[in-house]
């Protein structure tokens, strides 16, 4: 009696294992449909359910494991394509529009150079207070206080203050300077991401309106910011946001590639 009882379980038990990698298996073709017509994300969770769903089809789980690698590689690979036309998009963009600014660099002491706004070159502004804008290659803003005056002020930030009273203010400038030429004091604060107080975004979006440039050190100084200097924000702003996303792209682009090299080796491993 036992005995029947023991064979009877085992006979459940084959059934049973039976049943499973035949579930595992349809779930499995499910994957294989999905991948088959683009539908990556779906055909993914079939495969992960199969490991949940069915811990003991073992067979089935390996071929899984194959089709797991074909889908990320073709997913990967749509994505590059995805990033390589919209790179072209962009760089089209600010092919349209670079000829409107100024590019700056000393190729023997900077490895990134710098765009801003033709009104805003030093030797336009000679002898005057004033805001310049300026955006490096990668998109990265920077703001520089210039200050030009019979006396010292040693100043180590500046406020801008819309006519409502709303105002922008940089933190105090870590990378100052100052000097002197035939008796005019000069003085020179730049203010780097996270010190700038978004002063160039609080210009461009107040740009038609009279703003108060307030430099603040040993002796507050005030003066305007002259229209010129508002719309130099403005269209250094649009750069920014072009430059910054095609280095955002290209970050993507180097990273999927990567991604790419992975899987194709583990496919390569396998196969071996």
């Amino acid at each position: 009696m036992k005995r029947i009882i023991l064979l009877a379980c085992l006979g459940g038990a084959f059934t049973a294992c039976d049943n499973s990698e035949k579930q595992a298996a349809q779930r499995l073709q499910l994957a294989r449909e999905a991948f088959e017509n683009g539908l990556y994300s779906e055909a993914k969770l079939h495969i992960d359910s199969i490991k949940l769903l069915y811990p003991k089809a073992f067979d089935v789980r390996r071929e899984g494991i194959g089709l797991m690698q074909q889908v990320e590689l073709a997913e990967q690979t749509h994505g590059l394509a995805y990033l390589d036309s919209m790179v072209q998009v962009k760089q089209q963009m600010l092919e349209s529009i670079r000829s409107r600014y100024t590019f700056e660099k000393n190729e023997e002491y900077e490895r990134i150079g710098h765009y801003l706004h033709p009104s805003q070159v030093i030797e336009k502004n000679l002898h005057r207070s004033f805001l310049r804008f300026r955006v490096d290659e990668q998109g990265v803003l920077s703001t520089t206080s210039i200050y030009c005056g019979s006396r010292s002020i040693h100043h180590t930030g500046v406020r801008v203050t819309a006519p409502d009273g709303t105002f922008a203010e940089t933190a105090a400038s870590t990378d100052s300077y100052e000097t002197t030429d035939l008796g005019e004091k000069i003085e020179k604060a730049d203010y780097k991401p996270g010190q700038d107080g978004n002063l160039l975004e609080f210009v461009a979006l107040h740009s038609d309106q009279p703003l108060k440039l307030t430099y603040q050190g040993e002796h507050p100084y005030s003066t305007t910011l002259t229209p010129s200097d508002r719309q130099a924000a403005v269209a250094i702003r649009e750069l920014a946001q072009i430059l910054a996303s095609i280095t955002e792209i290209r970050k993507n682009i180097d990273e999927t590639r990567l991604r790419i090299e992975f899987v194709q080796k583990k496919m390569a491993e396998r196969e071996k």
